[in-house]
């Protein structure tokens, strides 16, 4: 199976199933000298464990990360960093009795037409628990970036159709600290109670949600990203659409600007800098030093408890109510990962740019 890797200097390669023993990802092209512990990495996989609402999944992986290569005595050698997370709460039990049935919004058919085999215990490689590798890479990647002053922040901006209202002063000022307090790491505490309300609505009708990420880079320096194929923005929006929940990117002002005109769409110059940002921070995928802004749609979870239709692995017809623990949406457990995949594209970028 290729497509497993992302990065040209700073290269990660994720590996393992949803319900095979690990899941871990091999880091390539980190710099020697960085500080780094397994609690450097544990702290970001803790942000993406389920538990966090009560809609979330009831399996509890503890998401103990080990780094089996590429540091010694704390700091890292410059030789690939292997990471390994052991799945120790795996019950493939729920999927025996659909294991010859395509369940409606997964990669089981794709999967089977592309190969001819499939995993159909958790959905193997097409899990959202392969995201957990990138998280403990972007954990690396972090390292890489804080050096410069970069920060990548991520948080609910909508769910379930419920939007935050602080959207005009929530990307300047927004911190970690400050939706950490919050379950749904949603800065509208308000817009996060009947976003709760809804989790739990749909959970009760055996449904479930979709929402809108979005997410900040602070203290980007200008001049990151390669023309043509390699810009900046086209290689962020490959990370966030690698997500297997992510079905839309949207950058600075998205969609917006098909609505207004050049005047409107371009970001004045002073010499005391830009007087607007509908770019996000980038232009002719060229970061600009401004922030980067984007936002990601996830789509609702497509484990659910409905009857839908469906087909077998023979073509017949079938219906199918989903069993087993799933989330009732990918939010916010799918925030952490965001942040990952742009930082790790981030930490790449900047290691490019030091070879001009």
């Amino acid at each position: 199976m290729s497509g497993n890797s992302i990065g040209v200097i700073f290269k990660v390669t994720t590996w393992g199933e949803s319900h095979g023993p690990a899941t871990g990802a091999v880091v390539e092209g980190c710099p020697p000298g960085i500080d780094l512990a397994e609690e450097d990495i544990q702290k970001w996989l803790n942000r993406r464990r389920p538990g966090r609402i009560a809609s979330s999944s009831p399996r509890k992986e503890d998401d103990v990360v080990k780094i089996l290569s590429g540091t010694f005595q704390g700091k890292t050698t410059g030789t690939p960093i292997s990471l390994i997370i052991e799945n120790a709460n795996v019950d493939s039990s729920a999927y025996e009795d659909i294991k010859d049935i395509f369940r409606p919004g997964h990669g089981d058919f794709t999967y089977f037409k592309k190969y001819g085999i499939r995993d159909y215990r958790g959905g193997g490689r097409a899990s959202g628990r392969e995201t957990a590798a990138r998280v403990a890479a972007g954990a690396v990647a972090q390292k890489i970036i804080s050096r410069v002053g970069v920060e990548v922040i991520a948080y609910t901006k909508a769910l379930g159709g419920i939007v935050i209202n602080r959207e005009r002063d929530v990307a300047k000022t927004i911190s970690h600290e400050d939706i950490a307090v919050n379950r749904l790491l949603c800065p509208d505490a308000d817009a996060a109670r009947v976003m709760e309300e809804k989790l739990e609505e749909a959970k009760r009708s055996g449904d479930s949600l979709g929402g809108i990420v979005e997410i900040i880079v602070r203290g980007c320096p200008p001049g990151l990203g390669e023309p043509v194929f390699d810009k900046m923005d086209a290689d962020l929006a490959k990370a966030l659409m690698s997500i297997g929940t992510v079905k839309g990117v949207e950058i600075g002002a998205g969609f917006k600007v098909a609505e207004m005109t050049g005047s409107q769409a371009n970001d004045p110059m002073t010499p005391g800098g830009f007087l607007s940002n509908h770019a996000g921070g980038i232009l002719a995928g060229i970061t600009t030093g401004q922030d980067i802004v984007l936002r990601v749609a996830a789509k609702p979870i497509p484990s659910i408890a409905k009857v839908q239709q469906t087909i077998d692995v023979r073509g017949n017809r079938a219906e199918l109510s989903i069993k087993g623990r799933h989330d009732v949406s990918a939010i916010p457990r799918i925030i952490p990962v965001c942040e990952a995949m742009v930082t790790i594209v981030l930490a790449d970028h900047l290691l490019r740019q030091k070879t001009i």
